[in-house]
């Protein structure tokens, strides 16, 4: 890892010391269906949907247990409703006929359920099984170019640069602050540049210069 790329990562520990995922969960299964429904959602939103949706669907079991229309009644607020409810039944039904009820430990099995992607698969791999995984979101990808950690235009580049940038034991880690100061620093649309604590990083505000 190149020193400029540590002194970011330094900066941004020191402002994200405790970084976790904002999701709320008590499991790696209702994790999991809360990553799914994060996708185009903020987990504020997502938060909301699933505290009532746990009670009644918590476990793949019950999960069955609802049509994918009752699923839809629960979820619809998180966009892409009718997609994400479907996903919800299918991988809910891997996970029981495939898995014996309990989501797979691997990132090759998370990412054949139904509906998973490699980011999903990602964040379930690294938050809930502690494994080491950058899961590239809109925020990492975002962040992660204009600090010029990476250089790339698709998800997939910059996900081999970063996987290259950075040390593995520090890619689950790396993936929260970078995904946090996204989310609350460096914004998509209105960024705050001027309390900015990496704008001597920043490639991003040299172009706006």
């Amino acid at each position: 890892m190149n020193e400029r790329t540590l002194e970011i990562l330094k900066i941004l520990q020191q402002h994200f010391p405790d970084a976790k995922s904002e999701l709320v969960y008590n499991s790696n299964y209702q994790l999991l269906v809360a990553v799914v429904l994060s996708a185009q959602c903020t987990d504020k939103r997502v938060n909301q949907v699933t505290e009532k949706l746990f009670k009644v669907a918590g476990t793949p079991e019950d999960m069955l247990k609802l049509s994918i229309e009752e699923i839809e009644s629960y979820i619809f607020s998180c966009g892409f409703y009718k997609h994400k409810a479907k996903f919800l039944h299918d991988l809910s039904f891997d996970i029981v006929h495939r898995f014996g009820g309990q989501v797979p430990s691997t990132k090759a099995e998370l990412e054949s359920l139904a509906g998973v992607g490699k980011k999903t698969a990602n964040v379930v791999y690294a938050v809930g099984f502690g494994g080491q995984a950058i899961a590239v979101d809109t925020h990492v990808f975002r962040v992660s170019n204009r600090l010029g950690i990476t250089d790339s235009k698709n998800v997939a580049t910059s996900q081999k640069q970063l996987e290259q940038a950075i040390p593995r034991e520090m890619w689950s880690d790396s993936h929260h602050w970078l995904l946090l100061f996204g989310r609350y620093v460096c914004k998509s649309q209105n960024p705050n540049c001027q309390h900015c604590y990496l704008r001597q990083y920043c490639k991003f505000i040299e172009k706006r210069s």
